[in-house]
């Protein structure tokens, strides 16, 4: 079946309000949950296969986030259903004001590689609780996982209900001249530019999650011992593959040395001596990108790891010092393991150098200065993050995730998932057993007196 005929056949389905059942909704996060449980093997080595992920990682990051997700929003959705009142001013009276959510209707969800699984469904969990129809496109440069998400929501789902749709770029460009009621990409931002420029021809509604340069910083007060472990942790999970993993590091000048001692010993007690050799340790997506990474590796700068292997796409938790502004590896997102360290004497010589640059995905400051804490969630943009930890913010649904600026726009994750996928309509309920003659012609003094009270 073409992508137009799947996009009509789930618009007609749509239509049939099928969806708009709260059972209907319900029972379809069950069999998602359901399917899912039963390809936990087959997803742990599709992601082994495509990035060289454990199966501690996978489960950890991918299938055991993505299944809490679903809990959490089958758990809380009828709450999120009901209708939400407001107060109704004295003009409108005597009536009710309210609000009710409904679906937008047939939706395009768009993962990316890195975490092929969790960025696909956890969006799409949303979607379906929500109401709407969905189509979904995996991500070609992570094939064997494509491929199993593909076997999931067949086994799920009816085709006119969600389907999922393979391929690469030609794909991806028959779905964006397609007619959709939302979009929902997860990706870079050059790639976000154009699904935005598309979906505006059909005045489509967009959630871009992008990434960007996140910084860390770390501060003179902080417990330096834990801020390294943690930053390790973040930075080099999934080989630095993540859109919030810490891309440089901010550390104060004083500090430094005591620092780089501790964030060593992190890195060898996490990956072991010769990191390339852990089983546990992933590689790089592809050639392409690992020629990239390659690129922007100073070999005079490199203060620990720097060890490739072309062959395995692999490159080791790799630290460089005595970075600049202008160094190659700060022009772009890294999104590799490549951790470049620079330097600052003073709060406001960090904040600067982050404000004169675009508007971050996540921020990270290790510090036990809450004047300090203040100073920079106040004077910095950015899309979420942590005060003495990395990443650990996505883990909860709690907290919405999304980007600000060239980072992103709209967020998701628990409610905010629901709310993404929702519009909300507004609504006034008058009685009919009264009507104030005030706002109807002709116009008198005695009007004009009434208005003025009122408003």
């Amino acid at each position: 079946m073409d992508t137009g005929q799947t996009v009509k056949i789930q618009r007609d389905f749509f239509n049939e309000g099928k969806t708009l059942d709260m059972v209907i909704r319900k029972a379809a996060l069950r069999r998602l949950q359901k399917t899912i449980l039963g390809y936990r093997e087959d997803i742990c080595q599709a992601l082994y296969q495509d990035l060289g992920k454990s199966e501690m990682e996978a489960r950890m990051c991918e299938i055991d986030l993505t299944l809490s997700e679903l809990e959490y929003i089958y758990k809380h959705m009828e709450g999120w259903l009901a209708r939400k009142y407001v107060k109704t001013g004295i003009g409108n009276f005597p009536g009710l004001s309210f609000t009710v959510p409904e679906p937008y209707g047939v939706v395009l969800i768009m993962a990316p590689w890195n975490y092929p699984f969790l960025l696909c469904m956890e969006p799409l969990i949303g979607a379906i609780a929500a109401g709407n129809c969905c189509v979904i496109k995996p991500s070609a440069y992570a094939p064997a996982t494509s491929h199993i998400i593909a076997r999931i929501v067949k086994k799920a789902f009816p085709e006119r209900y969600i389907t999922a749709v393979e391929g690469g770029r030609k794909e991806n460009e028959i779905l964006l001249e397609q007619r959709f009621d939302y979009i929902f990409f997860t990706g870079s931002v050059e790639v976000g530019k154009l699904v935005m420029e598309k979906a505006a021809r059909n005045l489509t509604p967009v959630s871009l999650e992008l990434g960007g340069k996140s910084p860390c910083i770390v501060e003179k007060s902080a417990n330096l011992k834990l801020a390294a472990k943690r930053i390790a942790f973040g930075k080099f999970l999934n080989c630095g593959q993540t859109c919030v993993a810490p891309d440089y590091l901010l550390v104060e000048a004083s500090v430094k040395e005591e620092f780089l001692k501790q964030l060593k010993k992190a890195i060898r007690k996490m990956y072991g001596e010769n990191p390339l050799e852990n089983p546990n340790y992933g590689k790089i997506v592809n050639q392409k990108h690992f020629k990239r990474l390659i690129s922007l590796i100073d070999s005079d700068k490199v203060i620990h790891g720097g060890q490739v292997k072309k062959d395995t796409c692999q490159i080791a938790p790799t630290v460089l010092d005595e970075i600049s502004g202008e160094d190659a590896v700060m022009q772009e997102e890294i999104f590799g393991p490549i951790l470049p360290i620079l330097t600052f004497n003073d709060i406001r010589q960090a904040t600067a150098f982050i404000r004169k640059r675009e508007k971050p995905l996540a921020l990270y400051l290790f510090t036990k200065n809450t004047q300090i804490e203040r100073y920079l969630l106040k004077h910095v943009s950015f899309g979420g993050g942590c005060v003495n930890d990395t990443v650990m913010h996505l883990a909860s649904s709690e907290l919405g995730f999304g980007g600000v600026g060239h980072s992103g726009m709209g967020a998701y994750h628990g409610r905010k998932s629901f709310d993404t996928f929702s519009h909300e309509k507004s609504i006034l309920k008058k009685a009919d057993w009264l009507d104030v003659p005030v706002r109807y012609q002709p116009y008198d003094k005695w009007k004009k007196k009434v208005m003025e009270m009122i408003l």
